[in-house]
């Protein structure tokens, strides 16, 4: 896949670029959320079963994950700005469409569409990677990161709020209206990204994932109705084996995939994707069973009678939390590494759920439990993307984090299936109402405890990452960020950007491709026309420069280890050096 950057001139990146992107992932987490309140209610409200409703949580879930890659592949092809806008659009015809029906299936299409908003977050990620200087760019993807959390925690007891005083269609008007707000405040302050991939979409990459992930959630979900040993379920699980290995054959075929497949060869991604997944799992479950655990009746014996204002108001500490562990997480991974701390947040995860199990009895017992669990998947949360940059080289950062948030999300969805099924299957009928149990709450929270010991296992074989992506992960400050760029020029190339009179050429985009076509780093010319771009190893390069006003220009590049300046002439067709 080549890199190259757009005809058009872009604007300038403003101010209002990185609060307008983190209102978008507010945005985002608000879809996550968003029915959390009446959960219990959905049965009644949609005139449908348990487990069918539990649908209208996973289709979100669902579509979200296989979002994140198609979104970002076209954000790459088309603009990552526009693919921004087109995300949050399909989310408000979605929510529009949930707001004017009771039934179930045109329920299940908008929540569906909703969660196409997912694709917003790796969107957003890359357009300030694209962007922003690199002394910003940590301090504001670690914005974006905690605008989940923030999102999710102020959208349950506003949500809550909501649906307690007004009809609960009122949801998705109020999530329609940010919806519209967001692409209005993007229009308006978000330039497009000048970096474009040449090469097509892949449609049957993303129609086998699609098929796959359905396939397998479908008989999780369903199972305990048709009976786990029916020909209907073994057969959708056979099928969705087959497919999904059909899948990963195509992709490890194509030379521009959906999703690259050749990353999770390496001990390191493959360890840490599959602990992500255990921690997307361990996410959702408090999520699904304490609003439902403190809404119930005191009747019950085991219900906590609070409304749903309180009851979001004692899970909001979990997103929140989530938030505030991210200055601890940078203190912790400077000192002991990514690795400590993804192992110590998900012993914080543990002890969270081992604990809740005794601690269901009172309301300021579950908002204990939301805290020690919020600080720690955000701990978790937060050390997962540096793993990751420590493990692949600069050329595959992109596709092997847009990999691990897919393995996330496909977590969550898991997550709310198989939760959705075991409260389901354990509920008492009452009244022919289904009303779910105690002992269905606690089984869910061994499920996650034991998706949690799992992740810890596969944590504890993770190697330590090399300390030069360490380094430059904790790179903050802007004296640091400038020590780093000149360390990076004695390792990669540097030189001018000139004209065709020799002046310097200020913001032309460089672009380092590798022997495969892929983008192995990118930069913006100084003002004076100097520019640096570190190698991942010797060996050759193409050198892509770009400006507005001029015509663009590549060169084959060598580098060879020494530091030989490489001058970029726009007016020249192309030209071999070495470095």
């Amino acid at each position: 896949m080549t890199l190259t950057t757009a005809s058009r001139p872009t604007r300038s990146a403003s101010g209002a670029v990185v609060p307008v992107l983190a209102f978008a992932g507010i945005v985002v987490a608000v879809m996550q959320t968003l029915l959390v309140p009446v959960i219990k209610d959905l049965p009644q409200l949609l005139n449908t079963s348990p487990s069918n409703a539990t649908w209208v949580l996973t289709s979100t879930l669902l579509s979200g994950a296989v979002a994140t890659p198609i979104m970002g592949r076209l954000g790459d092809l088309y603009g990552k700005r526009q693919m921004l806008i087109t995300s949050l659009a399909v989310m408000v015809v979605g929510a529009l469409i949930s707001a004017f029906t009771s039934a179930l299936l045109p329920m299940i299409v908008g929540r569906t569409l909703q969660g196409f908003a997912m694709g917003a977050i790796p969107l957003g990620i890359g357009l300030m990677r694209d962007m922003l200087p690199r002394e910003k760019l940590g301090s504001a993807m670690a914005l974006m990161s905690s605008s989940i959390g923030v999102g999710g925690g102020l959208a349950l007891p506003a949500a809550a709020l909501v649906a307690q005083h007004t009809d609960w269609h009122a949801l998705f008007y109020g999530a329609a209206g940010l919806g519209v707000l967001s692409i209005a405040l993007t229009l308006l302050t978000v330039p497009e990204s000048p970096m474009r991939a040449e090469g097509s979409f892949d449609l049957l990459g993303a129609l086998g994932l699609s098929a796959g992930l359905v396939l397998f959630l479908l008989p999780i979900t369903k199972g305990s109705d048709w009976g786990w040993s029916s020909a209907t379920t073994l057969g959708l699980f056979a099928a969705a084996v087959v497919v999904l290995l059909l899948w990963g054959l195509l992709e490890l075929r194509l030379a521009a995939p959906l999703v690259d497949l050749r990353t999770t060869a390496r001990r390191e991604v493959l360890l840490t994707n599959l602990a992500s997944i255990m921690v997307g799992v361990a996410f959702y479950v408090v999520s699904l069973v304490l609003p439902q655990l403190l809404q119930l009746p005191t009747a019950t014996g085991y219900g906590l009678g609070q409304s749903m204002v309180v009851a979001g108001l004692c899970v909001a500490p979990l997103g929140l939390t989530m938030m505030f562990t991210a200055p601890v997480y940078a203190r912790l991974s400077a000192r002991y590494g990514p690795k400590v701390t993804l192992i110590l947040g998900l012993l914080i995860i543990a002890i969270g759920y081992g604990g809740g199990l005794g601690l269901m009895s009172a309301a300021w017992q579950t908002v204990v439990t939301s805290v020690m669990l919020g600080a720690g998947i955000g701990l978790a949360y937060s050390s997962l993307p540096a793993l990751i940059v420590g493990a692949v080289p600069a050329s595959e950062t992109g596709a092997a984090n847009g990999l691990n948030t897919l393995m996330r999300s496909i977590g969550t969805s898991v997550s709310s299936a198989v939760v959705g099924m075991v409260l389901a299957n354990t509920a008492d009928h009452v009244g022919g109402l289904a009303v779910p149990t105690m002992h269905g709450f606690r089984v869910s929270f061994l499920i996650a405890t034991a998706a949690v010991a799992f992740g810890l296992l596969l944590a504890l074989c993770l190697p330590r990452p090399n300390r030069q992506a360490a380094s430059q992960l904790r790179a903050s400050s802007e004296e640091e960020a400038n020590l780093g760029r000149a360390e990076e020029a004695l390792r990669g190339f540097r030189g001018r950007v000139l004209d065709a009179d020799g002046a310097p050429v200020a913001r032309a985009k460089v672009t380092l491709i590798d022997r495969r076509g892929r983008q192995a780093g990118a930069a913006l010319s100084a003002e004076d026309g100097t520019y640096a771009l570190a190698v991942p190893a010797e060996g050759p390069y193409v050198l892509a420069a770009r400006a507005a006003g001029h015509g663009p220009h590549a060169s084959a590049a060598t580098h060879a280890g020494d530091d030989r300046p490489v001058d970029l002439d726009l007016s020249l067709p192309g030209e071999t050096v070495t470095a």
